[in-house]
């Protein structure tokens, strides 16, 4: 008798596993302001190819009602089509998945505007030739990179939505966050100028700067985690994932580690 229920239990299991939907997560990388070469309209004849049950945007909570309809302007790409397809497909959702008041925080705690000024300061100082050769070094190559994403940016959505982009915006923001550090880490320059906050505390660009680079991972990583308690939450749907293109490399990432050994599969727009 126990024979009999052990196999049934292990047939019901399997027969469980074999018809549990797979939840679909398509991460869409984006350009937020319209382009000729990517509209509202672009976006939303996109999103009627792929059907999603859910769309997660790049915002936070602030822009939506408790109902999780937009309640604000929200006049980018991703908002502009967004509502389109709302309009036409009414059984869609709606979430956000940004670390929450991300803005705020970072001028709270004195990330910007010390990443411009940084960046500005830095792009002076090699202007000058001010740098050392290793330093002019780092900082040529990061600008450098910025070129080759705006040729790709500049085409189709497949062209800013594949693994050689994302290679390229990985390796970019890698200068940004880890290397440019390492020249603003040792120059005076940004040790002795400052920036106040908005509690009056004075900050230096050095940390100003390296706060905003730290805040690159725990960001990514927020929102990945926020996308993936989503997807858990609504087994079985298709999920797109708004979010500018330059994200895109680091979400991939996050989602395949933290996907393994889920029923969940990652795709591309594109892919049937």
């Amino acid at each position: 008798m126990k024979k009999i229920i052990t196999l049934l239990l292990i047939t019901a299991t399997i027969f469980s596993c074999k018809t549990e939907k797979v939840t679909e997560i398509i991460v869409i990388g984006n350009l937020h302001k319209p382009a000729p070469n990517y509209n509202p309209e672009i976006l939303f004849n996109i999103l009627e190819k792929v059907k999603p049950d859910f769309i997660l945007h790049e915002i936070d909570s602030s822009f939506f009602t408790p109902d999780f309809k937009f309640n604000k302007p929200y006049n980018e790409n991703e908002g502009m089509a967004s509502k389109m397809y709302i309009e036409k497909y009414p059984e869609t959702h709606l979430r956000p998945y940004e670390f929450e008041g991300r803005n705020q925080y970072r001028i709270d705690k004195g990330m910007r505007p010390t990443d411009r000024l940084t960046l500005k300061l830095l792009d002076s100082l090699n202007n000058a030739k001010l740098l050392t050769a290793s330093q002019s070094k780092i900082f040529n190559t990061y600008t450098a990179l910025l070129e080759p994403l705006k040729v790709r940016a500049s085409k189709s959505p497949e062209n800013f939505n594949n693994p050689q982009t994302d290679s390229i915006c990985e390796q970019r923001q890698f200068y940004q966050y880890q290397m440019i550090p390492k020249i603003t880490n040792v120059r005076n320059e940004f040790e002795n100028r400052f920036l106040t906050k908005p509690n009056g505390e004075k900050i230096s660009y050095r940390d100003g700067y390296q706060l905003w680079a730290d805040f690159w991972d725990v960001r990514n990583q927020t929102m990945a985690k926020n996308i993936m308690k989503i997807s858990e939450q609504n087994k079985g749907k298709r999920i797109v994932v708004l979010t500018g293109f330059m994200h895109r490399y680091y979400l991939l990432k996050e989602l395949k580690r933290l996907t393994k050994e889920k029923n969940i599969t990652i795709k591309e727009f594109y892919q049937k």
